[in-house]
């Protein structure tokens, strides 16, 4: 859907840029509840070595909005730490 729609609003001479943001496993009161055993091993796989805060997804799609992205369309960015590598 993302690629189709930016495939579109881009032929159409729209301004209008679509990206998908794909977040990781990120530290909420949901996550909270999972039992430590369930995401130690998700930890230890994820480059990073931690979960996602908020403001680490939040800074992406700030990052997606703003100018410095005006060449992107199309795209899904994945904030998982390196996770899914």
């Amino acid at each position: 859907m993302t690629k189709g729609w930016a495939r579109e609003f881009a032929r159409k001479g729209a301004k209008i840029r679509v990206n998908a943001v794909s977040p990781g496993y990120t530290r909420t009161p949901m996550i909270e509840s999972v039992p430590a055993k369930v995401l130690e091993p998700i930890i230890a796989r994820t480059p990073l070595g931690r979960l996602a805060e908020i403001q680490d997804i939040a800074n992406a799609v700030l990052f997606l909005c703003s100018d410095d992205s005006v060449f992107i369309t199309g795209q899904v960015l994945r904030v998982d730490g390196g996770l899914v590598l």
